[in-house]
């Protein structure tokens, strides 16, 4: 059997923590091995997980180099953190990253055809150029799979592990290291009182240009976001308004449109508030920007959550990071529901009530943009109707796609752009069946 310091997970100072690593050894010492035999077998498993990987992610290409180059750019270490935060770090910890990127050399050089040859598996041959199905793959988005796999050419193209750090500190720089480099939107993910940054996979990939109309709730909401991208002053943000208008759509094609430029979008809910200052602490040490997004947030009159969120969103001692907004979507402009009984009319009883309303009313003031998306009136209705027709490539006669929008909406929720989505989804889905 080869020498254990061969293998990935035991000959590397800093990259070598990483789900894949059992693949990776089990390719590399299918390459190295001196047990022909259980090389084959190693051979046959990597073959097989790496193909696997192909299917969930879209790859494409050098598929062995795909997963190497997936390695060095989704490590969290200490050379990864500093080289996305800082820039190309030096010193002893460089020192350390080039002995680690001299080995990711070697294992770059491996023939997998001459390996297949000599181990009796020709199929690893397919690895090499692999033609992968534009539609593949839902763990990345288009975007980082491209990204991915042009570094894995550009990787492969150098010449000694010198220049195969400085593209990697490129892509560092640029895009960043491990999920939150790779991935656009998030959840937490609750273990006991503990909640990380779990990735979503397979956001859906919409646009501003999707969403008809609102041409001005939209610029509004770009140019803060925009400020915010720029490290210019931004404000938290409110979407509001009717169902169905577009409100968490927007904040969809946000994070489509400017995953290039650093942002992120983690999505929290109601229940989850209290861990926030955790994941805040978190977020200020990274190199993006943050959108902590809430949709459909409101809260009863008798629910007290709001108090937690206004302290979050201003108040405390310590400071909110300069790279982390808060934006939510409501159907209410004001997110607490005023009872009755909280209007301002002085009671013997209760002196303080007006008190009490302004307390609700102040959760609304710490959101300093405002975005309302009301729903369309009939005309702009039937405008969307005929837009999202024409995009379809749906023909059918004016005339008769109008009195269809209007059957529709009436046994619907009546004028809005998610009515007129579905009346489109619905003719198609009748052509398709022929």
């Amino acid at each position: 059997m080869s020498d254990m310091n061969d293998l990935y997970s035991e000959s590397l100072l800093l990259y070598g923590k990483t789900k894949y690593s059992s693949v990776l050894d089990d390719m590399i010492f299918a390459a190295r091995g001196d047990d022909t035999e259980g090389r084959k077998n190693a051979a046959l498993r990597a073959l097989k997980r790496i193909l696997s990987l192909a299917g969930s992610t879209g790859f494409y290409g050098n598929l062995w180099h795909d997963l190497l180059s997936l390695v060095i750019v989704s490590s969290e270490n200490s050379y990864t953190l500093s080289a996305e935060l800082k820039g190309k770090p030096s010193g002893s910890i460089e020192r350390c990253a080039l002995s680690d990127m001299a080995k990711f050399r070697e294992w770059f050089l491996i023939d997998l055809s001459e390996l297949g040859e000599t181990l009796g598996v020709p199929e690893l041959s397919v690895l090499e150029k692999y033609e992968s199905d534009a539609s593949a793959g839902r763990e990345y988005s288009p975007q980082v799979r491209e990204k991915i796999c042009s570094l894995a050419e550009d990787l492969a193209k150098c010449g000694d592990a010198s220049s195969m750090l400085s593209v990697a500190d490129v892509f560092y720089r640029e895009y960043g290291v491990g999920d939150l480099g790779l991935h656009k939107a998030f959840r937490l993910k609750i273990s006991g009182e503990q909640a990380e940054i779990s990735p979503i996979s397979g956001i859906a990939d919409v646009k501003f240009d999707d969403l008809v109309g609102y041409e001005t709730a939209k610029q509004l909401l770009r140019d803060n976001t925009e400020a915010f991208l720029r490290g210019a002053p931004a404000n938290n943000c409110l979407l509001y308004g009717d169902a169905g208008t577009g409100k968490s759509s927007s904040i969809k094609a946000l994070a489509n449109a400017y995953y290039g430029q650093g942002l992120r979008i983690i999505e929290i809910y109601r229940h989850e508030f209290r861990y926030i200052h955790g994941i805040i602490d978190k977020l200020k040490r990274r190199n993006y920007r943050f959108i902590l997004y809430m949709d459909d947030l409101s809260f009863e009159d008798y629910e007290t959550e709001y108090k937690y969120l206004k302290a979050v969103i201003e108040g405390g001692l310590e400071k909110k990071p300069e790279n982390v907004l808060i934006y939510a979507t409501s159907n209410r402009r004001h997110l607490v529901r005023e009872s009755f009984n909280d209007k301002a009319r002085l009671e013997d009883d209760d002196v303080h009530r007006s008190d009490t309303v302004q307390e609700k009313l102040s959760l609304y003031d710490r959101f300093g943009v405002t975005i309302r998306f009301g729903s369309p009136t009939p005309d702009e209705y039937k405008q969307i109707v005929r837009v999202l027709a024409q995009r379809e490539g749906i023909d059918v006669p004016d005339d008769e796609l109008m009195l269809m929008a209007n059957r529709w909406q009436l046994k619907h929720a009546g004028y809005s752009g998610r009515t007129a989505r579905q009346l489109i989804d619905d003719i198609l889905g009748r052509e398709s069946g022929g």
